[in-house]
């Protein structure tokens, strides 16, 4: 008996030491929407934004955000249209985004600019019915990445409304 409880005192041991340091590299959905995960669902998406936005930090929380999914998933999901919102008072303080919708913008017909009062800069993805999809963070995008990102996830075509 004495055996029985020393392989139990084990693996007790090994679940209060181990498990939660698993569990602590996924964060709660909650946690996530205030990194501004709330649309890279999928740890695709994670690998899609590292391509943009060189940065380990908000790489590796994206990662805690996400899950896993398989070669045919929705990673290569396209969207027929998406809104880019951004305060305009704010909107100074993000010459990327400043010079993007300035300069770029008239490059996607499927994509507007919406301006929302003390909206943090994000892409609304949007579905044929012009549903919102995804929400995607892009405070600390380039204008190339902002270019890139939607030339490879949204429709070319008609103009969104």
């Amino acid at each position: 008996m004495a055996g029985f409880s020393f392989a139990m005192e084990r693996v007790l041991l090994f679940l209060v030491v181990f498990l939660p340091s698993v569990f602590a590299e996924q964060l709660s959905a909650k946690e996530c929407e205030s990194l501004g995960f709330t649309g890279l669902a999928l740890c695709s998406d994670c690998n899609a934004f590292a391509e943009y936005v060189k940065n380990d930090e908000l790489i590796a929380d994206c990662r805690k955000c996400c899950t896993e999914d398989s070669d045919d998933s929705m990673s290569k999901v396209v969207f027929s249209g998406a809104v880019l919102e951004v305060c305009m008072r704010k909107l100074s303080n993000y010459p990327e985004l400043l010079t993007f919708i300035e300069e770029e913008k008239d490059e996607f017909p499927n994509v507007k600019v919406q301006y929302v009062y003390s909206s943090p800069p994000k892409l609304v993805m949007l579905d044929d019915d012009g549903n919102r999809k995804e929400t995607i963070r892009v405070d600390n995008w380039k204008r190339e990445h902002i270019r890139q990102f939607l030339r490879e996830k949204v429709k070319a075509g008609r103009r969104a409304d």
